[in-house]
């Protein structure tokens, strides 16, 4: 996301404006519909009002008493509770908001052309009337309190000044703040400005306009107000427009509603921990909450979705922080302020979503939410289809047979039903299973009479019809929900999309309340989450529902049978999709004559799969591989593969795609000729779209005697040849990343190999690979928890890597503490610019504190390290004898958090030599304690001053310093707030002592 974005509205938009034809005119007219005074010329009678508005007169009053507000909030259209959460990219500043309107109104508005922005906004808003701004809260309702929160606390302020909000109700909503509660603390807020009427509401609208810039996510709100129209009767009562249903659609409705709600209440999970194959559940008692965030990310995607997602994870998160996320629920896809299109010629949605990660089961619950009546209720019938299942059909079709050949109750009803398209809802589950191709971009299907599909009964193919509900060509009005791969979203790029969206997945607790809706027993719930939580390879999986399915089947077992050792709990994914495996052969090995054989031959099945970017098998695969349908009755395959009974044919697939790599790694690892395991990797490691990676990894575990150990029981011995070749080729690859590490990719083809010797659990083979390597730099590759144990794991037995450059890779303080264990050992630690903050800091002290520390130059600038957090550093400092280079610059110190600094000086056992304190904040305050502590030093060699704030009173202290340490070689001192002649006094210094650099 480009921050500070800068807009145009005047320039930028005066061309584009020409080429919309009526576009101005439809902006003008809901302008003068939120102005009814802007123009004498337009309406000279003030009091006269459009139909609608006078509509809107009769049965409101202007003036909104509190009773009469609290009513109408309540008859809002409320949500379902399903917090389902998406994220939002606010990105313009408040000017745009002006230039825009200014631009769009072409010079017809009132404003003063020279006017100040906020004034203007204050304008519009003064121009509003009452009930139209009581209707835009309440439409907004939902999005301003996580708008407001971070700056609840003077919006509160604002209101008290203005005598709104009584002294006890200012200090009720800051006492909410104050105890970590800011979601609670602006739900008050505007809960009392409701409550308070008119003029409350007004003050709180135009105190947003001040506190816009501060807030990107009320500036986000301010824009699309500006840009879509700030009147929401376009998108709030199309609803209310839809025509009453007669006495047989009803009935048909409820009958349609009873069906949906049948096939949708419950949830059906495979589980391998007991005999019993499928465990039944209701919908509403299983599903978990998930995130979803809009705008999706970088559609081509160049590497395996679980580790792209694992470091999304981290970027989301970092942009929450930043408060720039908007949070919204599933409900809220069409008609909500979300929506980017306000038009009643319907909308379309798309939601995508790596594979496991809740889309398919989202859609179940929206789908039984609508036919529960909780949300969607201005839609009269929702079909729902699954892409997999349309591909059965390999014929030409009318709309009207797709939806008979589900729902036959409609025969004789359909023509009644499409004369209300504003009614309908059409969903589309899984794109990126689809076998044909819909590309949005191709014209041709515009123009090509074999490609149209202008109406329910014309006959055509699955993928035009599809492509012309999308484009609102067929059943103008209707609203279609697409969901999707995100490797598949480039076809969507030209589609008439109103609403982008990315499930994430879990964040924070939602991952807790995942594992403990999976036990029954809530003590072995948390003891497997406990496990998870404190191993970072494994939480990071977490995100996704399938990989906490698989982690709650492969580690309950542990946490269930008391003579389990624990030492022996999975820490790898190779370890983990093994004990997976593992619990599958010993729960229901015995149903079948030879699992072995079945299990490898599935995984030849697997690995064409893999390589070929397949998920989807069918009969006619089984027969391939001579695995007859009727096996697939024995519970041991009804584990490994599922089977679904589609509306015309059977299809199977793996319960997600990473057991279909793993069980694909196994096959090759059992059967692969010894001496074509090495070419086989070598030519897997060579793509360059990221299918092969997870693969790769799980064929180094397996390598692993952790990984083998339990597999054995039931595979027999692992071969040791096979064993032996996979560890030469890990030796050797990492060898050849190593010299590869200078550019980007380098650097990350070099952290995947290095995730390969972490699966493989070998200490002697990391000495091998890394032995000879005295430097390592990550330098500018973003860095998650995962990887920053990856990198520990590789170091730790490696005693020769004396230079170790991880600036600029995004650390945070969790990382570090994955790192911790062997940065001692390095003789140069560069950290800069990383938000490694204070309690990250805490960890470099741990280092420090080794007995056997053997680092010698130190980088800390730019972490976000404040005078709280020096304290510790510098105490680790007093008596470390290594670090003889040490850089503190940029970050937030001040005179107080040099005082620590300078007391580590005076400790006779520190060495430095070289000291960075550039731009952190010192004034003349602090040369009182600074300069005697860096007299008292006999190592100092070079000293950086720079970019504070000394001025001529400082001068004469840091004379006495430059003449009295004859071993100082240079002082910079550039940037701070000396006169020329005080300059020149410090640079003629160098005259006296050949050797010694005044920089000023």
């Amino acid at each position: 996301m480009a921050e500070g974005a800068s807009w145009r509205g005047d320039a930028g938009t005066s061309a584009s404006r020409k080429h919309r034809g009526g576009k101005l005119t439809q902006i003008e007219k809901i302008f003068k519909r939120l102005l009814p005074g802007s123009s004498r010329e337009d309406d000279q009678d003030r009091g006269t009002t459009t139909p609608k508005q006078g509509r809107i007169e009769r049965s409101v009053p202007m003036e909104c008493e509190p009773a009469a507000a609290e009513e109408r909030e309540q008859n809002q259209p409320r949500g379902s509770g399903m917090r389902d959460t998406v994220q939002d990219h606010g990105t313009s500043p408040s000017e745009a908001i002006i230039s825009h309107v200014r631009g769009s109104l072409n010079k017809s508005s009132s404003f003063n052309q020279g006017a100040d922005p906020k004034s203007a906004v204050s304008e519009l808003l003064a121009k509003c009337e009452d009930y139209q701004l009581f209707q835009l809260t309440n439409f907004y309702r939902e999005r301003l309190k996580p708008a407001i929160e971070e700056e609840v606390e003077g919006l509160s302020l604002m209101l008290r000044d203005e005598q709104h909000f009584s002294g006890r109700e200012h200090e009720k909503v800051t006492e909410l703040v104050e105890k970590g509660e800011r979601t609670e603390s602006s739900k008050l807020f505007l809960s009392l400005v409701m409550e308070k009427g008119s003029q409350a509401r007004r003050v709180m609208w135009e105190s947003f306009v001040k506190m816009q810039n501060m807030l990107p996510k009320l500036d986000k709100i301010l824009k699309e107000i500006q840009e879509l129209g700030p009147d929401p009767y376009e998108y709030m009562n199309i609803g209310r427009d839809l025509c009453d249903l007669s006495a047989q659609l009803k009935d048909v409705q409820q009958k349609h509603m009873e069906t949906l709600r049948r096939q949708t209440e419950t949830l059906r999970v495979n589980t391998i921990l007991m005999r019993e194959k499928v465990k039944v559940f209701q919908l509403v008692d299983r599903y978990a909450e998930l995130t979803v965030i809009s705008t999706v990310r970088d559609r081509s995607l160049v590497e395996h979705e679980l580790l792209a997602r694992g470091r999304d994870h981290e970027e989301w998160r970092e942009k929450h922080l930043r408060r720039e996320l908007e949070k919204i629920r599933t409900e809220q896809l069409f008609q909500s302020s979300f929506t980017r299109s306000k038009s009643k010629s319907g909308s379309s949605a798309a939601v995508a979503g790596v594979p496991g990660i809740g889309k398919t089961t989202m859609v179940q619950k929206i789908v039984y939410d609508w036919a529960t009546g909780k949300i969607y209720q201005h839609f009269q019938f929702v079909f729902s289809f699954r892409f997999r299942d349309l591909n059965s059909i390999n014929c030409k079709i009318t709309l009207r047979n797709l939806i008979l050949d589900q729902y036959p109750y409609f025969e004789n009803i359909l023509g009644e039903v499409w004369k209300n398209p504003e009614g309908l809802l059409f969903i589309f589950d899984g794109l990126d299973e689809f076998k044909h191709r819909i590309d949005f971009a191709d014209s041709r299907r515009d123009t090509e009479p074999q490609h149209m599909c202008p109406d329910p009964e014309w006959w055509c193919e699955v993928s035009d019809i599809v492509y012309s509900l999308i484009q609102h060509k067929l059943l103008p009005g209707c609203s279609v929900l697409v969901t999707t791969r995100p490797t598949v979203l480039h076809l969507l790029e030209k589609a008439e999309i109103s609403v982008w969206a990315e499930i994430l997945g879990f964040v924070s607790e939602e991952r807790k309340e995942y594992f403990h809706r999976f036990f029954e027993d809530q003590m072995v719930a948390a003891a497997v989450f406990k496990h998870v939580e404190e191993n970072e390879i494994l939480y990071t999986m977490t995100y996704n529902p399938s990989y906490c399915w698989i982690l709650g089947l492969a580690l309950g077992p542990f946490f269930t049978q008391r003579h389990r050792d624990l030492q022996q709990v999975p820490k790898t994914i190779t370890q983990l999709y093994s004990h997976y495996i593992y619990n599958i052969l010993k729960n229901h090995g015995r149903e079948i004559e030879s699992p072995r054989d079945v299990l490898l031959t599935v995984g030849q099945m697997a690995f064409t799969g893999v390589s070929k970017k397949k998920i989807l098998f069918t009969d006619g695969d089984l027969i391939e591989y001579n695995l007859q349908p009727s096996q697939f009755l024995s519970g041991f395959l009804t584990e490994l593969l599922e089977r679904e009974d589609c509306a015309r044919s059977v299809v199977y697939t793996f319960p997600h795609l990473t057991i279909q790599e793993f069980v694909a790694a196994l096959a090759q690892f059992l059967t692969q000729d010894p001496r074509g395991i090495q070419k086989l990797l070598t030519e897997a490691h060579s793509t360059t779209d990221g299918r092969f990676e997870v693969f790769l990894r799980f064929v180094a575990g397996l390598s692993s005697p952790g990984s083998a150990r339990g597999l054995e029981e039931f595979l027999g011995p692992f071969p040791h040849q096979t064993i032996c070749r996979v560890i030469d080729w890990v030796k050797e690859e990492v060898k050849r990343q190593i010299g590869n590490g200078r550019s980007k990719a380098g650097k990350r083809s070099l952290l995947n190999t290095l995730h390969f010797l972490f699966e493989s659990q070998n200490r002697v083979l990391a000495q091998d690979a890394l032995g000879s390597v005295e430097k390592l730099s990550f330098h500018g590759l973003q860095l998650t928890p995962i990887d920053c144990a990856v990198l520990s794991h590789a170091i730790g037995p490696c005693d020769t890597i004396k230079h170790l450059d991880l600036g600029n890779c995004r650390i945070q303080c969790e990382g570090l503490k994955r790192l911790g264990p062997g940065l001692h050992k390095c003789q140069v630690l560069r950290l800069e610019a990383n938000d490694l903050g204070d309690s990250g800091v805490k960890w470099v002290s741990v280092a420090l504190r080794d007995p056997e520390c053997k680092i010698q130059k130190l980088g800390l600038d730019n972490i976000g390290l404040t005078d709280s957090g020096t304290k510790d550093l510098t105490s680790a400092l007093s008596t470390n004898r290594s670090v003889t280079d040490l850089n503190l610059s940029g970050n937030k110190l001040g005179d107080s958090g040099v005082k620590w600094v300078s007391e580590a000086l005076r400790n006779p056992q520190c060495k430095i030599q070289k000291l960075g304190l550039n731009n952190i904040g010192l004034t003349d305050t602090s040369t009182e304690d600074l300069v005697p502590a860096l007299c008292a030093s006999d190592s100092l060699k070079g000293l950086n001053l720079g970019s504070n704030s000394f001025t001529d009173q400082s001068v004469h202290t840091l004379r006495r310093l430059i003449v009295t340490r004859p071993k100082l070689r240079w002082i910079w001192l550039k940037g701070n707030k000396f006169s020329p002649t005080r300059e020149e006094d410090l640079r003629s210094l160098q005259e006296s002592r050949p050797g010694l650099r005044v920089e000023i």
